[in-house]
Order: structure tokens, then C-alpha cells, then sequence
């Protein structure tokens, strides 16, 4: 498995792995509004020509945000979420980020054990942000 930068031949599996794992999955447009995106990248997982995996992230100066980080469900708790994210603090320190932010569910026990366990830090909350369900995200931050 290696990690390259997304391609229009990714984004059907891409989408697979979004709809899969969000409720509030984005469109196919916005997914494919980060191939080529100057301030941003869309990273992907690849097991051969399969998408196992991806992150979105955004830089804005010195600050970063986690858009979205995704496994598909048979290859998750294999490591492939935390290359992913190792992937993404690279990126976004090598083009200047010095923090990066995140939003996750309240409920995504994983997701936020990963994220601590990457020395993400709790830095607020917003209350009702998600739907379907309802439910507060838990804001994150990390400096690179």
C-alpha cells in the first residue's frame, strides 16, 4: 500500500469510502474540488489500483484543517488511518502550516483516539454542528 495524490481515476472509490463512512457524506464535486485544489490536497490509499483510504486537508497560511479522513470499513484498525494523518501533517507542515485543526463527532470514539493518540488536543466544542444525527463536534488542534 503507498499513499500518492489523488487522481480522477480515485474518486469512484473515494466516494465509496465517504458515503460508507459519513452520514453527511460530501458530493462527488466537492470531493473532486481537491485534485487540483493550490492550497489544499486530497490524498489517497492505494492497495494496487483500489482506494483503501483518504484525507483532504486545507492550508491557510500558518493554520491547516482536517476536512476528512476516511478507511474503508474492511481495512481500518490496520494502520492505514494514522499513515493517512502522518501523511497530512507532513503535507500541510512542508507547505508552511505550523497548526493544524480538526472537527470530529462526539461519538467517533476512534477517529478521536486516533487523533490523541497522535497528539491532537481538545480545543472546543460546537454544539449541534453535524446532522444526521444531531450531534456536537469536538474541535482539535495540533502543532506542527
Amino acid at each position: 500500500m503507498r499513499i500518492v495524490n489523488a487522481t480522477e481515476r480515485h474518486l469512484d472509490g473515494i466516494m465509496d469510502i465517504e458515503t460508507r463512512s459519513f452520514t453527511d457524506a460530501w458530493s462527488r464535486e466537492g470531493v473532486a474540488d481537491y485534485l487540483d485544489a493550490p492550497d489544499g490536497e486530497l490524498l489517497v490509499m492505494e492497495d494496487g489500483d483500489e482506494a483503501v483510504g483518504f484525507a483532504i486537508y486545507h492550508v491557510s497560511f500558518e493554520d491547516a484543517e482536517l476536512y476528512n479522513l476516511a478507511v474503508r470499513p474492511d481495512c481500518r484498525r490496520r494502520g492505514a488511518g494514522r499513515a493517512l494523518l502522518n501523511a497530512a501533517l507532513e503535507g500541510a507542515a512542508s507547505r508552511g502550516a505550523r497548526r493544524m485543526f480538526l472537527e470530529v463527532r462526539r461519538s467517533n470514539d476512534a477517529a478521536r483516539a486516533l487523533y490523541k493518540s497522535a497528539g491532537f488536543a481538545v480545543c472546543g466544542v460546537r454544539r449541534n454542528y453535524y446532522d444526521s444525527p444531531r450531534e456536537d463536534a469536538v474541535l482539535m488542534d495540533f502543532t506542527l
